[in-house]
């Protein structure tokens, strides 16, 4: 199965238009709580557009050409059905926190089926505009002599600074001139109505130019007139986009929000009715007073002539005509304006999945009316509206039947749901009312059922939508209505943060996003263009018109519209009928015209037709390969993404086995080092008796024996250092190597290591080379066990693996940084394996290099070291002809430093006071040696073999030092070092831990029991240097002794068998130690008596003692010269 594609979330960043809700007024969205306006003020902006004056020219443009009784009569028939069809659209709408157009996405036209009623709103807001901009444009001529051309400019643009900052601005500007407009509507009509009743009179009786001359109701006039008023149907959508500022309404406001819902609501029309009869009057005293019937209903000349009669002045009428004209079209464009720019974003959103911004809107909406001004619109306002009554009728009528019998009756849900994620894209209730409202409306409109039906074809519109509505809801039982149940929001939070834009929005306005797996406000899920609304199935518009046709025509039929041809016969089928009906609209205008006219317009229709039929099927042509290229391009990106998902999928796969055996392996690591550290621990044990007797006896035993324990000494720290090794290995990897910070006397440390292995050197008949320069500091900081473990494995291996020629350590001293250079001339490492040796137990894979006795630690420790101490190690290498390591560390210079002497010779004892130790270990071999170790050193020595006995006794002897060996039966040495810690007798003493585990090691401080720390097998030595340390010693040495044992030893050389001794200065000189031992086994082969002195002399060479073996042939030769 093919993986679904994955959306990577990307945080949409919205322009500061959009992002500010001053300007963008909460458009393709629910209207936030916090948005709300009190009812009064809500009520008085929606109740100010109603100063619109267009009522006046369409009520004196009917009363002149139809008559008073006419007009009259369609008027109250209009403001009767406009109440009762606004009321439901404006209380569900101020309910619900939503526009005109979402009010109809969620009442039975569905996401993309409303576009087609956001245009007819769009058009109907710059259309109201451009004939109220005019208006306004004829008063600034009238006024100020202004061109029509710059007033319309001035008319349309005005409304612009005003309608941009949307209600909060708007409220304002219709609370000031609210008053004033009030006033001046009122005053004229009432006072000549009180002044002239005569003419009131007259006016009820009169006929206009086509009606009765008797005052006679006439059917088809009625019909007229009251097909123009209903082309204000969409007003009842102005009212809409205020009134759902409204606040949510609950017991306290109920009154005041019922009186501003139906007050500036569907109450609207009262107030327009009174201003349809005051134009009709007016109109009518207008031609009283000899004005022609072309500029009567003109409301500019209207109110001039009624302010002129009213206050008997010219001069102050103009002024007045001029204040009044431009308040109550600068109150309802402000609204065309801003309600246009909301159904313009509403429209494009949808069609292009962007938004701009509101503001961007506006100005296209106000640009549009502009252009349509400069067209002479109101002088074609009659024909104008009688056409788009039929395209409004049939909207309103569907919605109307949705909200007062679909809801009701349980076929539409009864909330309003208008975000994408939840509907279809095309609900065929409110698109198949009104299709079939525009079909039948036109029809009747081009007189297909007669000359009634004619005439009213914006009634027959609204009729056909508002019964066709409920009769589609039940063929199809409502289920168009939501594409999914509004499900997965995070339950008792009221405002949600979107996953997108990352705002916090109501609940209302969010919907669960499969496509991003979280929650998502509507204008992003809008403005979404990559999820091809993965949340719902079957649901958009294509698959929702391939499913109809399947339903209606057999299957091949039903195929073949599905494909490249199909589509484009759809499409120049649907442009060519659009084509066709607009031009049938213009050729029925010119039903005045003589029948040779008609026959020439009729022609000329028939050519433009035909021409636009070419263009069109390219541009049908062009839509549907486009289609198809973008398409396939998306089908081939999904392809790619599908084998990329496939891809990674086998990667977590794969990661996920990776991740396995890393674990496996892990545990495995985890049980080694376990396993090291318990095989340590028990090596460590009978090893420390092993390392600690080999030392006893070769400082005891002198003579041909302690050969034998100087080999076991050897094989102990042999075995010691093959643990060692693993265990630093296992401490590296677990990240639990320590390092110290070593005051280290660095000429005499690298004096040390090369006495050592120059010996080596020459027992391997090889020659060593030392390098360093003059000036090193005297002492630096580093760990100094550390560096002498890097040194010393990468000498010895120096040394090992070289035959002939020579090992080289040369030092160089710069900034700080030491850089240690050691070469060897010997067999080399091939290629393949520089990186290779570095890992544990691996080494060269020549013959030559495997003869060579090792495990294949040393290279491995070393780099690690190097690397843990912040240092670099380099390898270069040529096989057969030897390799160069380097290494670089920071040994950063102590100042002030005293350069210490080396240690003269072996300890006797210590100057001062005797100290008392105690030794607590349940290990009776290891008491046994540290006892035979101390006392010849004058130490008084007390031990125990437990825990709780040690207490004791340290309580009562109050010793100096205490050695506690942390693995004990009942106590362990933590638990000790602890309890004597905390006595208060003993806080001066000091405590050294003793363990064979490894890992126990710690150094001691100032949070620890303890303060110092020896691994098993003892090391004597140091373990006499951290003795000395805590207790702050000075020790004796024999050196006296030794010097006096040298001239012994001289002595025991027959006279006859000296003239040897300067071969053996000699070969001493140069470091010969294979010449040497030669040369003392040749010695004693021919003279059996120096047996006594050539057996010291083995046992210096064998210890690398040069300095005390050319003491004694120094003291040979002295006694010779005297």
């Amino acid at each position: 199965m093919a993986a679904r594609q994955r959306i990577v979330r990307e945080r949409r960043q919205y322009n500061q238009w959009v992002a500010s809700q001053t300007l963008e007024d909460y458009a393709l969205r629910y209207t936030a709580d916090r948005a709300r306006k009190s009812s009064f003020r809500v009520g008085n902006t929606a109740f100010g557009p109603i100063a619109f004056l267009a009522c006046e020219a369409i009520g004196g443009a009917l009363t002149i050409a139809y008559g008073f009784p006419n007009t009259a009569w369609a008027i109250a028939a209009f403001c009767v059905l406009m109440f009762l069809i606004g009321l439901p659209i404006c209380s569900y709408a101020a309910r619900y926190g939503v526009d005109i157009d979402l009010l109809t996405r969620g009442a039975g036209f569905g996401y993309m089926g409303s576009t087609i009623t956001s245009l007819i709103y769009a058009s109907f807001t710059f259309l109201l505009l451009a004939i109220e901009a005019s208006i306004m444009s004829m008063a600034l001529q009238m006024l100020f002599g202004i061109p029509l051309a710059i007033g319309h400019l001035i008319s349309s643009l005005i409304v612009i600074p005003i309608a941009i900052y949307g209600i909060s601005l708007i409220s304002k500007m219709q609370l000031v001139t609210q008053p004033i407009w009030l006033l001046l509507q009122i005053l004229p009509i009432a006072y000549i109505a009180w002044r002239s009743p005569a003419d009131v009179s007259a006016w009820t009786g009169y006929a206009g130019q086509q009606g009765s001359p008797d005052g006679s109701l006439d059917p088809l006039l009625f019909g007229l007139a009251l097909s123009m008023l209903l082309s204000l149907l969409p007003q009842i959508g102005e009212q809409v986009d205020y009134l759902r500022f409204l606040p949510n309404r609950d017991r306290r406001n109920r009154v005041a929000w019922w009186t501003a819902l139906i007050a500036s609501g569907p109450g609207w029309v009262f107030m327009g009715g009174f201003k349809l009869l005051a134009g009709s009057f007016l109109a009518y005293f207008a031609l009283r007073h000899g004005v022609l019937p072309a500029q009567a209903d003109e409301p500019t000349g209207m109110y001039f002539l009624a302010f002129r009669e009213t206050f008997q002045s010219p001069t102050f009428a103009l002024v007045l005509t001029g204040i009044f004209v431009i308040v109550c079209q600068l109150k309802i464009n402000v609204t065309n304006a801003y309600a246009g720019s909301i159904a313009w974003s509403n429209f494009f959103s949808r069609l292009t999945h962007s938004h701009p911004g509101r503001v961007v809107w506006l100005v296209f909406n106000v640009l549009l009316a502009l252009l349509l001004m400069q067209t002479g619109i109101f002088n074609a306002i009659e024909s104008i509206l009688v056409i788009y009554a039929n395209f409004a009728a049939g909207w309103i009528g569907a919605l109307t039947a949705d909200l007062v019998i679909n809801k009701p009756l349980g076929y539409s849900p009864p909330y309003i749901e208008f975000k994408r994620a939840h509907l279809y894209d095309i609900n065929p209730v409110g698109v198949g009312a009104l299709l079939l409202s525009i079909v039948i409306s036109s029809l009747a409109f081009l007189g297909v059922f007669g000359t009634f039906p004619q005439i009213l074809s914006p009634l027959v519109a609204l009729v056909v939508a508002f019964v066709a509505a409920p009769l589609i809801a039940w063929a199809t039982k409502g289920r168009y209505y939501l594409a999914r149940q509004p499900t997965g929001l995070p339950e008792q939070q009221p405002e949600i943060r979107c996953t997108i834009c990352e705002n916090v929005f109501g609940r209302n306005d969010m919907a669960m996003c499969p496509a991003y797996s979280g929650p998502i406000c509507s204008l992003c899920c809008t403005l979404e263009a990559r999820c091809h609304d993965l949340c719902k199935t079957d649901s958009r518009f294509t698959e929702q018109l391939q499913g109809f046709f399947a339903s209606i025509l057999p299957k091949r039929a039903a195929v073949s519209l599905n494909t490249r041809a199909g589509h484009f016969f759809g499409l120049l089928l649907v442009f060519n009928l659009a084509t066709g009906l607009l031009l049938s609209l213009i050729y029925h205008q010119a039903g005045g015209a003589t029948a040779a006219d008609r026959e020439a317009i009729g022609m000329t229709l028939w050519v433009v037709f035909i021409s636009l039929f070419v263009l069109t099927g390219v541009a049908a042509w062009l839509i549907v390969l486009a289609h198809e290229s973008r398409r396939s391009a998306e089908a081939e990106s999904a392809r790619q993404t599908a084998m990329l998902m496939d891809e990674i999928e086998a990667h977590k796969r794969t990661d996920a086995a990776l991740q396995k055996a890393k674990e496996v392996a892990e545990a495995a690591n985890v049980a080694k080092t376990r396993y090291i550290v318990g095989i340590s621990h028990e090596i460590r044990s009978p090893l420390n008796a092993i390392f600690g007797y080999a030392q006893l006896l070769e400082r005891e035993i002198a003579g041909p024996s302690d050969n034998a324990a100087r080999v076991i000494r050897r094989s102990a720290e042999h075995l010691t250092n093959l643990i060692d090794g693993l265990l630093d290995i296992s401490r590296i990897e677990n990240g639990m190597l320590r390092l110290n910070r070593d005051k280290v006397q660095l000429v005499e440390f690298l004096d040390q290591i090369v006495d050592m292995f120059r010996l080596q050197a020459a027992s391997r008949g090889i020659e060593f080379r030392y390098q360093r320069p003059p000036h090193l500091p005297a002492q630096v900081y580093t760990d100094q066990k550390r560096l002498r473990q890097i040194l010393i494995n990468l000498l010895s291996n120096a040394i090992k693996y070289t035959e002939r020629g020579h090992a080289s350590l040369v030092v160089r001293y710069r900034n700080q940084v030491a850089e240690f250079e050691i070469s060897d001339t010997g067999l080399g490492i091939a290629e393949a394996d520089l990186e290779r040796v570095f890992q544990p137990f691996e080494r060269g894979e020549t013959p030559t290099v495997r003869a060579v006795p090792g495990i294949g630690l040393g290279l491995t420790i070393t780099k690690l070291l190097t690397q843990i101490m912040g240092g670099e190690l380099l390898a270069r290498s040529t096989l057969g002809e030897g390799t160069m390591f380097t290494v670089r560390l920071l040994l950063s210079e102590a100042m002030h430093s005293v350069q210490q002497s080396s240690l003269p010779g072996r300890i006797t004892g210590y100057t001062g006071a005797r100290c008392k130790l105690l030794l607590i270990d349940d290990d009776p071999a290891h008491l046994d040696i540290v006892q035979r170790l101390l006392r010849p050193l004058q130490f008084e020595v007390l031990t125990a073999s437990n825990g709780t006995s040690g207490i004791a006794l340290a309580v009562r002897e109050r010793p100096a030092l205490v050695m506690i060996d942390i693995s004990m039966p009942d106590l362990s040495g933590w638990d000790v070092a602890n309890q004597l810690r905390d006595h208060a007798a003993l806080t001066s003493m000091k405590i050294v831990m003793v363990s064979a585990n490894a890992h126990e090691y710690g150094p001691g401080g100032a949070d620890c029991p303890h303060d110092g720390f020896v691994m098993k097998p003892v090391d004597m030595q140091l373990l006499l240097d951290t003795i000395a340390g805590l207790l702050g010693l000075q020790w004796t040495y024999a050196t006296e002794e030794e010097a006096i044992e040298e001239v012994g030893a001289s002595r025991d050389l027959p006279l006859h068998s000296r003239h040897h001794v300067n071969d053996l200065y000699q070969l001493g000189k140069i470091g010969h130690v294979r010449g040497i031992q030669a040369k003392l086994r040749q010695i004693e082969a021919d003279d059996p008596a120096s047996k006594p002195f050539t057996t010291h002399m083995q046992s210096l060479v064998a210890n690398f003692d040069l300095k005390r073996y050319m003491n004694v042939l120094e003291t040979l030769r002295n006694d010779d010269d005297l």
